[in-house]
């Protein structure tokens, strides 16, 4: 239908307000569009390089500040790390932002980023201290993590001049390329109901060995998966990150089984399926 001039006009200012919100949307986008994928960060890799990265400060940290309970959860002592530890910590992570992670060999690569993450994400927490939990600390990054909270959305660190977010390290690099779903015993949301921060440095050559271990300490904690009278409960983890074990309740079991030791595995073996999911997002702090 041919308009005339005059409803040409009326049509034009009546949607006006929207075609204004429609383009300012599609600028807005269209850096976010043409950005690389964070994945894109690890397109290269020196494979068999023999080049290591210190991790010495955070590992000295973690010893000094990460303490295993006697229910097996390791807990951080957030009041003397911010006092004295803060510091060291912020250099270590400029440091690692600064490193050339193409000179890097895969293994090398990962225990940098699993090391970067969870110093990034004790930084935080000690930014904000005292807290009772890391959803309490909203950092934005998205309407939606301004409303739910959390500091994961928001651009925090910077890799080869790139901006990247704790979830484009965990969801869109570690994940995304490696495949392996021991990633999520690797890194930590310092919550009592996540994997263990463990008390040591990843590294590259002691890599596999320690994220089995870490693997092993969560399925069989009853955080990570516990029986009792015939019904499994298991860490939300397992449902929010189906597809990494499997794709299913049948695939996560296997997961499960290939790590649990008795009493866990004879447990398992009577269980046909999950009965539920639990997670604590408590702050992983000794004083709690």
């Amino acid at each position: 239908m041919m308009l005339t001039p005059i409803a040409h006009l009326f049509v034009s200012k009546r949607f006006a307000p929207i075609i204004a919100l429609v383009l300012a949307v599609g600028l807005f986008m269209a850096p976010a569009a043409r950005a690389a994928e964070p994945a894109e960060l690890l397109r290269k890799a020196a494979i068999g390089s023999p080049a290591t990265v210190d991790h010495s400060v955070w590992d000295r940290l973690l010893k000094q500040y990460v303490q295993t309970g006697a229910d097996g959860i390791t807990r951080v002592d957030y009041a003397p790390f911010k006092a004295r530890g803060h510091s060291p910590l912020k250099q270590y992570i400029r440091d690692l932002e600064a490193t050339d992670l193409a000179g890097l060999d895969r293994p090398e690569q990962f225990a940098l980023l699993a090391n970067l993450y969870n110093a990034k994400t004790v930084d935080i927490v000690l930014d904000h201290y005292p807290v009772a939990s890391i959803k309490d600390i909203s950092l934005g990054g998205t309407l939606f993590a301004s409303l739910t909270g959390g500091p994961w959305k928001a651009k925090v660190l910077r890799l080869e001049g790139v901006e990247f977010s704790l979830d484009d390290i965990e969801h869109g690099i570690l994940r995304a390329v490696f495949k392996d779903p021991r990633v999520h015993y690797a890194v930590n949301c310092a919550s009592i109901g996540c994997p263990n921060l463990q008390p040591e440095a990843f590294t590259g050559a002691r890599l596999s060995q320690q994220l089995d271990a870490a693997a092993k300490a969560y399925v069989n904690h009853p955080r990570g998966a516990a029986v009792a009278e015939g019904h499994l409960v298991i860490s939300s983890i397992y449902n929010w990150f189906k597809a990494d074990f499997g794709g299913s309740d049948e695939g996560v079991m296997r997961h499960l089984k290939a790590y649990a030791a008795p009493p866990l595995l004879d447990q398992l073996k009577s269980v046909r399926s999950v009965s539920g999911y639990a997670y604590d997002w408590h702050l992983n702090d000794i004083k709690q």
